[in-house]
């Protein structure tokens, strides 16, 4: 172990758990890859970061974990976060408090050793008129920046002298994030921090194989699914089906089973869809957050149980799904990209990419 900086972080050499990306055979079947990412990921005494590394186990896969960096920093030090077009020490969200900024620091190490990634959700998560849809590419260097400051030098500025350093470089382990409210992508892939990474996951589309953007990275969007019970697809993330549904995140209790199911009956018809036709990467971006008591927790997890019952499915973090991608012959991925949502491949697969 190589200690750096202040030894909040240290190089451990490379992260274990890491499965080998393999290249599909002509006319072999994908698998069905389920990225579940968390905005925000900070554990608090509801421990739904705890929670969700054991549903990992369970589901023997990985996870994206999206740090917001304020998350490590104590509110009694919030100065040391210059936010771009904010006063020192600003926003959006809330600070945590000591001991769940201690606990949150010691749950992305563990996350990390056990193989899930760390991502960025930022930090002070400012959405709409004044927030990160303004911010100009310097402004979102800022931002990472100091995101990778405070996971860098959480020793110095919280004096927690019980906790191992985490085991990597932040400046090598951040390859990607999602943006506060998925605003503001345009400008973070001008960024010059951004363009060293590998994958961006701010922006809204539907559920077909991915491909990249004109600068390189991946662009792996949140997916419009079936809403059952409604008229419209839903993004799938938590907060969006929260809000079609009560928009509130304490609505009327007498309704939350009926909410929860539905929740529940989207993520599972999302993954039905791409299993049963073009075997898209189905993403999924949740929070650890009890709205609505807690029924899209509940939700997600039974979803997850039930999609693990499938042949053929493999539980990633955003990084494993772009070794598996960059693995394989573009010619393969340019067809699988041609399959509409809900699609088949005429022929079957092994007609379909039985040749490149």
């Amino acid at each position: 172990m190589r200690p750096i900086g202040d030894g909040s972080t240290a190089d451990t050499g490379a992260q274990p758990h890491q499965p080998v990306p393999q290249k599909l055979a002509p006319g072999e079947r994908p698998p069905q890859f389920v990225v579940m990412s968390w905005d925000g990921a900070g554990e608090t005494q509801a421990q739904l970061f705890t929670r969700f590394r054991g549903v990992a186990k369970e589901l023997k896969g990985s996870m994206t974990f999206f740090l917001s960096g304020i998350y490590t920093l104590p509110e009694r030090n919030k100065t040391f976060y210059k936010p771009p077009r904010h006063q020192p020490g600003a926003s959006a969200i809330g600070y945590l408090s000591d001991q769940s900024v201690h606990d949150t620091i010691e749950q992305v190490g563990l996350a990390w050793g056990e193989g899930h990634e760390i991502g960025t959700h930022f930090n002070g998560h400012f959405c709409g008129k004044g927030g990160v849809s303004e911010w100009s590419p310097a402004d979102w260097d800022s931002e990472i920046d100091q995101a990778v400051a405070m996971v860098s030098q959480w020793r110095t500025n919280t004096g927690f002298t019980d906790l191992p350093a985490l085991p990597f470089d932040y400046t090598k382990e951040l390859v990607g994030g999602r943006t506060p409210c998925l605003e503001g992508q345009a400008n973070l892939l001008r960024s010059e921090r951004v363009k060293r990474w590998r994958y961006d996951s701010s922006g809204t589309g539907t559920q077909i194989w991915p491909a990249k953007f004109a600068g390189g990275l991946w662009n792996l969007p949140m997916q419009q699914i079936p809403f059952p019970g409604h008229s419209f697809e839903v993004i799938s993330m938590d907060y969006n089906m929260m809000y079609n549904q009560s928009k509130t995140p304490n609505g009327d209790a007498a309704k939350r089973s009926t909410w929860q199911q539905q929740a529940r009956d989207a993520f599972v018809a999302g993954f039905q869809r791409a299993y049963t036709t073009n075997r898209a990467p189905y993403i999924i971006g949740n929070h650890f957050e009890r709205w609505n008591g807690g029924i899209y927790m509940d939700a997600v997890a039974d979803a997850a149980h039930q999609m693990a019952q499938h042949d053929d499915v493999r539980f990633v973090s955003f990084r494993q799904l772009v070794d598996w991608l960059e693995a394989q012959d573009p010619a393969v991925l340019q067809k699988l990209r041609k399959l509409p949502v809900g699609q088949k491949p005429d022929g079957g697969w092994a007609g379909y990419l039985g040749a490149a």
